[in-house]
């Protein structure tokens, strides 16, 4: 037996960038524990960076391909595979249209550092306009704000909260997150360093989540109510005469058209909306204008839901107007090593509605449509429909609204492939399953996630252990169906590239190609490099034609009377009197970390929490089943009470539901769940961006 030998590496299960220390022997992982030497992590890392061994050595995982055939399952030769894909797609392309061909990818894309290089190409080479992704189940709001604010959708504004004195966080929980859309490892330590050099943490949520029960204050808000709290602490801003745009006083447009939509939003006005005090709403907007410096943090509850396009804009809109914009402790942009933003020209035409989907005609934006849109592309029939499917590292079926609809439209496509490790409550509908490496078996860059990162560091990492022969990395599966859908010979030059070969190049053409920056030099480095804290840079990154933040986007000022309509609505849907909303597990990230047996085991996580008195009304106890309906299906599953929910809304964790027929994911099967995506309406979206409504789903509660 060889000598034991330490690997060190980024978790790539979420978007924290934890430095990891991994020992090993042989093809044996001995330990995983957090890289005391990395310059951003240093030292911590969550329990889900353990779960790396468990699925490198899980016995459900595909590693050769498989094909549907009339008696199961059966595994097929990669050529093979390749041959009947390809043959499939262009036949059907022939006989309907390119877009009869439609992708999905799902959220482990953006952590793979080969996926995230050719997946551009690999779409170029179907010729289809039907993409989707999970970017529109979660994170579609911020990068419209981004791209009509400062003209590219990639340039989202992070929180500096290693510097800042004061921080509001909306619809968020980013100690069990690790921070969502502002990369930040450890984020308990970093809230409580604000703490400590007296600074102050307010949670605004309908849950007393794990941020709001360490914050210094947590306030209550009705779900979807949001942009009404964000409306009515900008009229404070103004009311009180302290706007201060600091050094972007010559570099923000729309200030007074801002300053008389504001008029109409008084904290008085607005209380009865959100369910919160007038003079809560007047001191929290005071003590963000006195702090020395202050950022406003909105994500998840205020992302996905009705309004969460308008929620991001007036996010960046009161960073902006209370003097913490590109400045130290506020709201700032990353510099990262491998800017996604390098070719990107200022004044670019944006591709923001310039095609609609076919049946609800919501709206194109990055190159694809809203995922809520999917089911119903396939299931109408009519010129454009789709009828064939590629899904990559993707399970919608449990993390996409209308989960149920979704599955009865996979069943009725001519052909599907999933290019996935596991036989799930997706692939299962696939003809063919490719299997792609994982984890520890791939090389690991954050391309995405050093652009969200409050502190600007750079990292490569290896494969630590090589694949088998019989193996293909997920890349390496995108890049062959490329050459063969496009007729490219094995010999053809472009067919050697790599992606670490693409990652050398835009290294070294980067902001700090100058000072030497190269892959080798991080290979020298393998415990990462620290460039800086976020420094001001505004002037430089801003994409807009005429370099200057567009503070009210005429898109903004369309939707307003949608979101103006709720004033006079009902507080409460008398047939669903429930507001439904998703909470975030700390052992849990995507569908498939449920098939860890460190992760999942002990008591069952997937419950529905409920406040006292709404448990009193219905005569339910603590351990009860309850039977929970939506406009769209309903479920069954216990319940729990606590006062950590405010009256009339009720929780439960999303990404479970492994309770189907068909699938081989023998450990989560053990702890299921259920989905609340069977609850989930995929006709709930933000209308101005088609980001799906996650959160505040009406339902209704009645024991089993």
């Amino acid at each position: 037996m060889s000598e034991i030998n330490t690997h060190y590496r980024n978790c790539n299960i979420c978007e924290a960038m934890c430095g990891l220390e991994i020992s090993y022997q042989d093809k044996q992982i001995i330990s995983i524990k957090g890289d005391q030497l990395d310059p951003f992590s240093q030292g911590y890392n969550c329990p889900k960076a353990l779960a790396l061994e468990d699925f490198y050595t899980d016995n459900d995982r595909l590693k050769t391909p498989i094909k549907r055939t009339a008696t199961g399952w059966q595994a097929i030769s990669w050529d093979d595979a390749f041959s009947e894909i390809v043959n499939k797609i262009k036949t059907i392309q022939q006989q309907h249209g390119n877009n009869a061909q439609a992708v999905y990818l799902g959220n482990p894309n953006a952590h793979s550092l080969g996926n995230a290089l050719f997946l551009k190409p690999f779409m170029k080479s179907l010729g289809t306009l039907n993409r989707f992704s999970s970017a529109s189940a979660d994170q579609l709001p911020h990068h419209v704000a981004a791209n009509f604010m400062f003209g590219a959708g990639m340039l989202i504004p992070v929180s500096d909260i290693d510097r800042t004195d004061f921080m509001l966080i909306i619809g968020a929980n980013p100690v069990v997150s690790n921070g969502s859309m502002m990369t930040a490892p450890n984020v308990i330590g970093r809230l409580k360093a604000i703490q400590k050099r007296g600074g102050k943490v307010v949670a605004v949520d309908p849950r007393k989540t794990r941020t709001a029960k360490i914050a210094d204050q947590h306030v209550f808000i009705r779900p979807e109510k949001d942009a009404f709290l964000l409306l009515a602490l900008i009229h404070c801003v103004f009311a009180a005469n302290k706007v201060n745009l600091r050094h972007l006083s010559d570099k923000v447009d729309g200030l007074d058209e801002i300053e008389n939509l504001a008029k109409d939003f008084s904290p008085h006005v607005v209380s009865p909306l959100v369910g919160i005090e007038a003079e809560v709403i007047e001191t929290l907007s005071a003590q963000m204008l006195a702090a020395d410096s202050a950022v406003c943090y909105s994500r998840m509850g205020a992302s996905t839901q009705s309004f969460g396009g308008i929620c991001l804009w007036l996010t960046n809109v009161l960073n902006i107007i209370t003097g913490n914009f590109d400045r130290a402790g506020g709201a700032m942009f990353p510099q990262p090593a491998f800017d996604l933003l390098r070719n990107h020209q200022a004044g670019h035409k944006s591709s923001f509605g310039q095609h609609q989907s076919r049946v609800r005609k919501l709206p194109f934006f990055n190159g694809e449509f809203p995922v809520a849109a999917l089911a119903e592309e396939i299931q109408t029939p009519g010129e454009g429909q789709i009828r064939s499917l590629i899904t990559v590292a993707g399970n919608p079926v449990l993390s996409a609204p209308s989960g149920h609809q979704l599955a009865a439209a996979f069943s009725e496509l001519d052909f599907m492939v999933s290019i996935d490790i596991y036989l799930n409550e997706t692939t299962k509908y696939a003809d063919i399953i490719l299997p792609g490496t994982t984890g520890v078996e791939n090389s690991h860059f954050d391309i995405f996630f050093n652009s969200f990162s409050v502190r600007n560091t750079v990292k490569y990492s290896a494969p630590l252990f090589e694949k088998h022969s019989e193996q293909r990395s997920d890349w390496q599966i995108l890049k062959e169906i490329s050459a063969r859908m496009l007729n490219v010979p094995a010999d053809d030059p472009m067919q050697q590239v790599t992606p670490e070969m693409i990652l050398d190049m835009e290294l070294k053409k980067g902001p700090y190609g100058k000072q030497g920056m190269s892959l080798q030099k991080l290979i020298d480095n393998p415990h990462g490099i620290d460039i800086g804290p976020l420094m001001p840079c505004l002037s430089e990154r801003i994409k807009t034609a005429n370099g200057k933040i567009d503070l009210f986007p005429a898109v903004y000022q369309d939707d307003l009377p949608r979101l103006n309509a709720v004033m006079t609505q009902s507080a409460r849907d008398n047939q669903f009197p429930f507001d439904l909303i998703s909470r975030r597990l700390v052992k849990s990230h995507n569908t498939w970390t449920q098939n860890s047996q460190r992760l999942i085991k002990g008591k069952n996580p997937c419950t529905l929490e409920i406040h006292p008195h709404d448990a009193q009304a219905l005569g339910a106890k603590t351990g009860q089943q309850v039977i929970v309906s939506s406009a769209v299906g309903e479920i069954k599953i216990d319940i729990v009470i606590t006062d950590d929910v405010q009256p009339g809304v009720v929780t439960m964790p999303q990404g479970w539901g492994h309770n189907q027929q068909g699938t081989n994911m023998s450990i989560a099967a053990t702890q299921p769940g259920v989905s609340i995506n069977d609850l989930t309406d995929a006709k709930r979206v933000d209308m101005l961006t088609g980001n799906a409504a996650f959160n505040g789903t009406p339902v209704a509660i009645k024991l089993a």
